[in-house]
């Protein structure tokens, strides 16, 4: 564009051609250390910008999907910060957005919205609007008996396969490489090395110790309205909700897990939706379930994205069309606040195990089917158990059987994880 400009200067004004002409050249001369010392500077520069660019591009389309949504089940309304959470005194916590649907734009400050994403993001941030095909992947399990008696399923009998990721631990080893590879970094939090070791998160045991005698899983929904493209209002079982259910009977008939599914309502306040304290809302309920089920070991908030209308969380597996899915962990740190003291966390580290165990299970069996671990500055009720995830699946723009199905390669590497494996 500027050259286009000097060009149509140039050719109305003859002077400035021969003034530059003129113009005495200035030869740098730069040892072969300098010369990649400035190499690399510029590669990390570029490095960073693309990664800020990605993310931006994340928020953005997190920030548009916010505005045009206005039906509270379709796009924009996914969970933003806990905004005002009430600490034990009673009293608003000092420094919080006042509502949990704000979140931060690319330069960190807040601005009106609803999705965690908005856009499909794959594990190195990067956008994506189409199809994408993961392979067949279901062994016949002949002579296998599910949890209920009956024959196991045939895509319970996952097969590892050649992953698109470099997933030896030389490359996990590499800060960047598993933040860019695993990872997106909402502009409103950050991280460093010292949380984010591949090698400890990985090592960390999060195999359950309990037997089915008591209750070992809770499924809930913090946005319980949550619905797909061809969801029937009013109906549950075409909700998250009912994702939720095919994801208990998954895990009790056929793994043997024993499973609490919480159905209250956080997202509706006077027969409207409204998501503004829905984590609020939710806290002490689950809190109370926890405190007279100590057996419980997992816990797990399913929802669904909220994406522009033109994007996509689909691929392809066991020749079904399957929803990709989404980990969301928050950090319990802002870039304006800091760390988040009155909202602590004492399983940050235990969270983010959990979700990239999951994340790279999903990596060496299903390659397309987990879009990142989004991170986050709030803590999103997540801090009441070490194994506790935030769950994304699909979006409003997928079916509800799209949905569906994707529980079953997540019940997969979920219990591959539980079981140590």
């Amino acid at each position: 564009m500027l050259a286009g400009i000097w060009e149509n200067v140039e050719e109305h004004f003859p002077l400035f051609t021969y003034l530059k002409e003129q113009e005495p050249v200035e030869t740098v001369v730069e040892d072969e250390s300098t010369r990649h010392d400035i190499i690399a500077k510029n590669g990390d520069t570029i490095t960073d910008r693309i990664l800020a660019e990605n993310q931006g591009q994340a928020v953005e389309a997190e920030n548009q999907a916010a505005r045009e949504d206005t039906s509270g089940t379709s796009t924009g309304e996914e969970t933003g910060e806990e905004g005002g959470e009430v600490d034990n005194s009673g009293k608003t916590t000092e420094g919080e957005e006042t509502a949990e649907t704000q979140t931060a734009d690319a330069s960190g400050q807040p601005a009106a919205s609803g999705t965690e994403t908005g856009t499909d993001q794959n594990a190195a941030g990067q956008e994506g609007t189409g199809t994408q095909t993961d392979q067949e992947n279901g062994a016949k399990t002949e002579g296998q008996t599910s949890a209920d008696g009956s024959e196991m399923p045939a895509w319970t009998t996952a097969v590892e396969t050649s992953p698109v990721k470099d997933l030896s631990m030389e490359q996990l080893s590499d800060f960047n490489y598993l933040l860019n590879n695993f990872f997106v970094v909402d502009p409103n939090t950050t991280i460093d090395s010292s949380q984010m070791n591949a090698s400890q998160l990985l090592n960390d045991d999060l195999k359950i110790t309990g037997d089915s005698g008591s209750p070992q899983i809770l499924i809930y929904h913090t946005h319980s309205q949550e619905g797909f493209a061809d969801s029937v209002e009013g109906d549950e079982n075409t909700s998250v909700i009912g994702v939720g259910n095919y994801l208990e009977s998954i895990l009790r008939d056929v793994f043997g897990y024993n499973v609490i599914h919480l159905k209250n309502t956080f997202d509706v306040v006077d027969g409207q939706i409204d998501r503004s304290a829905a984590y609020n809302y939710a806290q002490p309920v689950v809190q109370q379930v926890l405190d007279e089920n100590p057996s419980i070991e997992v816990v797990i908030d399913l929802h669904r994205d909220g994406v522009p209308d033109d994007t996509r969380l689909v691929t392809e597996i066991n020749g079904k069309p399957t929803a990709q899915v989404m980990y969301f962990n928050g950090l319990s740190y802002t870039v304006n606040n800091g760390a988040l003291d009155s909202l602590p966390n004492p399983y940050i580290t235990d969270n983010l195990a959990f979700s990239f165990q999951l994340s790279y299970m999903a990596a060496r069996y299903y390659p397309q089917f987990t879009r990142c671990i989004y991170l986050k500055g709030y803590r999103y009720n997540l801090h009441m158990r070490p194994r506790s995830i935030l769950l994304e699946v699909g979006a409003q723009t997928n079916t509800v059987q799209e949905a569906m199905n994707a529980m079953e390669p997540f019940s997969v590497i979920l219990n591959k994880v539980l079981k140590g494996e």
